[in-house]
């Protein structure tokens, strides 16, 4: 794979095999950012998972770094009506289904509350496909609309394990303040060591690496 003199330059930057602390890699993560847009910041973490097992939750990060999501609310009657109040994008029930079936899809995330899931549920090859189907597990399905808008406006993230036992999470742009990315980085990895499977034997967490959209991985410190 060729790369360009940019990214060599990055690389060379990194001493591959060290573990950094964490705030020293994310002030090199910066550094090396060389795009000519505001490059967002993710953490990679890899899990000693098996097969059967499944990390996933949600997160609210306390520094948020994203436009405001469009957010769909399947309900109805007072449920809908609290869905308005509480600034959701779009809501609906039947009407949305349909909407969705004939191929629109601009939104960024999908609540729904439980009676509509018979519904909903027919959207799952579309939605499932994209991420986007309600799930009792990220609090997505629920009586509580109001409080699940309300987080997701204040920058309530999911998060999941994938194939491979690794968790990706975005938790911040190059450009913003290292303290504050960090914060983010310390809020996601607290949440991610309570989902620890109780049948787990050694480390919950193989490895840790932090980068920039275009940029090399920095490796962090697991013991930190």
């Amino acid at each position: 794979m060729k790369r360009s003199k940019n990214y060599k330059a990055a690389v060379a930057k990194v001493e591959a095999e060290k573990q950094y602390e964490c705030a020293d890699a994310l002030l090199l993560v910066k550094e090396m950012a060389y795009a000519k847009f505001d490059e967002t910041v993710e953490v990679s973490v890899k899990l000693n998972i098996k097969k059967n097992h499944s990390v996933r939750d949600t997160v609210s990060l306390p520094n948020q770094f994203t436009a405001e999501k469009k957010i769909l609310v399947f309900a109805k009657g007072a449920k809908a009506k609290e869905a308005q109040e509480a600034g959701a994008t779009y809501v609906g029930d039947e009407d949305l289904v349909a909407k969705i079936k004939d191929g629109w899809l601009d939104f960024d995330i999908c609540v729904a509350t439980p009676d509509m899931m018979r519904e909903v549920g027919k959207l799952g090859p579309v939605l499932g496909r994209r991420g986007l189907m309600p799930n009792p597990k990220t609090r997505t399905v629920t009586m509580d609309v109001k409080g699940a808008i309300v987080e997701l406006k204040q920058g309530r993230v999911e998060y999941r394990a994938d194939k491979t036992g690794v968790v990706h999470l975005a938790v911040g742009k190059v450009s913003m303040d290292a303290a504050k990315i960090k914060e983010n980085y310390d809020v996601f990895l607290d949440d991610l060591f309570k989902k620890r499977p109780s049948d787990i034997k050694g480390d919950f967490v193989k490895s840790i690496a932090v980068s920039s959209t275009m940029g090399p991985g920095v490796k962090v410190s697991v013991k930190e």
